[in-house]
Formats: C-alpha cells, structure tokens, sequence
C-alpha cells in the first residue's frame, strides 16, 4: 500500500481567507486538534514576515507536539542578500525545527517582471537557499511555486528550476498549482515529465481550488509517485482556497486505500473539521463531502425507502466510519417512509400503512405548503408527534400580548413587550424590554414562566433565523422564523410561520420553551 503523507498549511494559507483572522491562541488549538488526528507536517506559518507565527514557534519549542512535525515558511534569499546573511532563512533556522518549508520562483514571468533579475540568478538564489539550509542540518522541502504555469511557458527552465534545488540538497521537491488554474490531465502529464527529466521517484503536490480541481489533481498525482499532498483543513485559503485535506484524507485512505499516519484517527474527521471551522469562525459547510451534516442526509421518499433496504442504496460509505451519521429529513418531498424512520428515531412507534401515519404525513405536506420547515426544526416536529401520539398537556396558554418599538428623542430605540399568561391556573402579566422586539418577548415569556418551571434559566438561544417566503409580496411577505436553544446537554430546533414576524417569533419561542420543557417532564425535573 502506498505511505501518502499530510501536510497541513491551515495555519498560513488558510489564514489568509477572507474573513479569517487567527489569533496565537487560535493557531496554538488548531495546532494541537491536528497533532492530535495525526498529521504528518503541520506549516506553523511564516516567522521572518509576521512575529505571531515567530511567536507560535517560541511556543511550541517549550511544548512539543507529540505526532506531528512543526515546519516553519519562507522564501528563497532575497535577490539583495547572499543567503548566509538573509535575515528570511535566519529565522527558518531560529524556528527549531528539524523540517523547513522553502518557496522559489518557477515561471520566467515572475522571474523577470516579480523579482526582475536574471534567470541565471534566480537559478542560483533556489541552490545557494538549499544548500544552506541543509548546512544548517535542516530537512527541506522545496515548494517550486507557479510550477505548472512556468512548466506550460517555459518547460525547460521550470525543470532547471528544480534541478537547481535538488543540486542544493532539497530533501522533496513539491509542484505548486499556484493559481489554481490546472485541468486535472495537465498535472499528471507534467508530473510524468518531470520524474523523467529530473530523476526523482517521488514528489509533493500543493493545489489552489480555482478552477474547482484541487482535491482532483491532488490525489491524482499519488498513483504517479506524489508521497506528500499539501493542503488546508476545509479548503481555506486565499481566492478560492486551497485542497481541501478533509475529502483527501477521506478518498485516499477509504477509496485508494493507502496508508497514513492518522489511520486510526479517522472516526474523527467530522470533529476535527468542524473545530477548525469553529475556531475560524466559519460557518461549517452542510454539503462538505464525508463531514457535512448534509453529507448522508436522506430527503426524497424513494431514496428513504431504499435507504431503508439497504445502506448503500444511496451512500458510497458508512457515514459512522468518519464520525458523522445518517439523516432521514422530514418534508413534503419525503413519503410515509421517512415520517416512520423519524418518529421511530424520537421513540414513536408508527406503522406505514396506518391512518395515524397517513394523517401526519397530510399534515406535514399542508404545514409545509404554507411555509414550514421540518428538515431543520426537529424540535417542532417532535412536538407535532407528541400532540398526535399522547393526551399533551399544554404548560401555559396565551392570553395576549404586546410588543412596543419606540424611538425616543435622544435616538435611543427601546422594546418592550408585555405578555398575559395562564399557567397552572394562575393568570401571570409581565412585561420586559429587550435589544429589539423578540428579544423582549422572549424576555416577558421567560419573566411569567421561570418561577412555575425553573430549569428554564438552563435553556438560552443559540441562533435565530428569519426567512421572506415570498419576496414579491415585499413588506407584506410572509416569513419562516427558525430558532436553535440549547440547555447544558443537547440543542433543538423549532420553526414559527406568520405574515407577521413577531407572531412567527412567538410561536418558534413557544415551541423551543414546550420541548425543553416536554424534556425535563420526561426526565422528572418538573
């Protein structure tokens, strides 16, 4: 089986996304989430260009990792300074570590009109790089950037490029597909022509995601003896961003059945990719192959009732193998099927042919015909279920309410709502001001509810989501409030639909407050 080896670049390429900005403790815990998977090489950043990542390499000399390789990133010398005297190699050197990640020119366009020197220097700077770094004791990988497009202008010279490193002493020559802009039998074609002209059994890979292709030329090259694929957790990166290591490490260990260090890790590729999105404050892509919450999630009746069958009907793996799991969605589009496989996954017990179900699935085909959304509030349609299937007992009726958004002379905005309730036979009116008209009511709610049902202090909104319908209908559209709450053990989702978007609010608020409360009913809280 072939050894493939990992090298992670998240923490430089990745943090030069836009709308990601790590700070040290930030790159400190994604270092340390990736030692822990088992990276092979982790690229801590560029410590001569930014004194974060300088110190980040100070950090960890004082506390090791204790699988992956810290590699610190740089450049060739600088076309002014002989490479003894580079201050950019100095600090590679300082960094402490046995590997370092070198990037030189491979395009004659860069050479000429970037650099603005001559071929013939530029071919020196890469060996007099190499070569002292390697007197330095260090293990280098040489990054040949734009190599494909330099190849594609100027094959030659990109060869001679690379010649130039090894003759330095490069320990692996990585292609970079800098601009992203590669078609998938280019890279092969290029990579065959290189083994054959530079006399190298094995090679590295980097690949940008600008024409889409980058996991596709990254784990097309392994057949072809590339042993080390550079890319970023989740494809960050700049512009389009880089190959993404989540489907890699999916495809070559479950698909091309290679060997890599983080084999035994692999149950928690789902967790580790959603860290990383965490901690970069990214929103987790839901149709992110092998991770994505979408990524085995089941919505049409007839794929559910395969599903249903067998497996692999419509997977091409176990989700539970990288840490995710399958999902049966309720909707109009789904069948009966799915309304059984979801009840019984709440703990009802429904037959397929029962009126029982055929009403609840007529049910949900009319809620959602006038905007609801089952697929993403659970919490709602466990309440739906529970209201067919027992004798529920309400918590407490509406008896009114009001909400007030004032703008006061000194521009101050003030909300206020105020809300009569009956609960446990008691009338309760409260009133409560809130940042903006939900937020108060939901306020007020809570005011009137909390001495009756107390766990109600463990429950808080996580997030709240308001949908047009219909757009055309313009202020008068009809909108889908969906609410996420958690308490300290799991969240929940509900969904409230209206013209009016406070009445949308209410009753999203409602059901998030009746499923905590149905909860801790069944677990004798109340």
């Amino acid at each position: 089986m072939t050894k493939v080896y990992i090298y992670d670049t998240t923490l430089r390429d990745g943090a030069q996304t836009e709308g990601i900005s790590y700070s040290l403790h930030d790159k400190i815990n994604i270092a340390k989430k990736l030692d822990q998977f088992g990276i092979d090489f982790i690229e801590g950043g560029w410590p001569y260009s930014n004194p974060k990542d300088t110190e980040l390499f100070d950090y960890f000399k004082k506390h090791p990792l204790r699988k992956s390789k810290l590699v610190p990133f740089g450049s060739t010398a600088h076309p002014a300074n002989p490479a003894f005297k580079d201050k950019n190699l100095a600090s590679l050197i300082k960094s402490h570590t046995e590997y370092v990640t070198i990037f030189g020119k491979s395009w004659d366009l860069h050479v000429k009109d970037v650099l603005k020197i001559t071929m013939e220097e530029n071919l020196k700077i890469i060996l007099e790089s190499v070569k002292f770094l390697k007197k330095n004791k260090k293990k280098v990988f040489y990054d040949a950037e734009h190599f494909f497009d330099g190849y594609k202008a100027n094959p030659n010279y990109a060869i001679n490029t690379l010649k130039a490193a090894l003759e330095g002493g490069a320990d692996l020559l990585v292609l970079c597909d800098t601009n992203g802009g590669t078609l998938l039998e280019e890279v092969q074609e290029i990579a065959n022509e290189v083994k054959a002209q530079v006399a190298v059994d094995s090679f590295g890979i980097h690949c940008h995601n600008d024409l889409g292709l980058a996991v596709a030329n990254s784990v097309a090259c392994v057949p072809m003896g590339c042993v080390q694929i550079q890319g970023t957790i989740n494809g960050y990166g700049e512009r389009c961003g880089n190959a993404d290591l989540v489907p890699i490490i999916g495809i070559l260990k479950l698909k091309m059945n290679c060997t890599l260090t983080c084999d035994k890790q692999l149950k928690e590729l789902t967790e580790l990719s959603y860290f990383v999105s965490e901690v970069s404050n990214m929103v987790h892509r839901d149709n992110h192959p092998f991770v994505g919450r979408s990524a085995f999630a089941h919505k049409g009746g007839v794929h559910i009732d395969a599903m249903l069958k067998h497996p692999l009907a419509y997977e091409h793996l176990n989700p539970q193998v990288v840490g995710n799991r399958r999902r049966f969605l309720i909707s109009e589009l789904a069948g009966k099927s799915s309304v059984v496989v979801k009840a019984k996954e709440l703990e009802f017990e429904l037959d397929k042919k029962s009126a029982r179900a055929k009403k609840i699935h007529k049910l949900i085909q009319s809620l959602e015909k006038d905007g609801y959304q089952f697929e993403a509030a659970e919490g709602s349609f466990k309440l739906l279920l529970e209201r067919e299937f027992t004798k529920y007992k309400k918590f407490f009726d509406l008896l009114g309410f009001r909400v007030i958004v004032e703008k006061r002379e000194d521009n101050r905005l003030i909300s206020e709502a105020t809300i009569k309730l009956k609960v446990k036979g008691a009338a309760q009116y409260t009133a409560s001001e809130g940042d903006g008209p939900v937020n108060a009511l939901d306020s007020a709610l809570r005011k009137a509810l909390r001495k009756f049902y107390p766990t109600l202090s463990q429950m808080h909104l996580t997030d709240f989501k308001v949908r047009v319908l219909d757009a055309k209908e313009g202020t008068a559209a009809k909108v889908r409030v969906l609410i996420e709450s958690q308490d300290e053990k799991e969240s929940w989702s509900t969904v409230g639909v209206s013209e009016n978007i406070i009445e949308a609010s209410y009753n999203a608020l409602v059901d998030s407050i009746e499923y905590k409360l149905l909860k801790d009913r069944k677990a004798g809280k109340l």
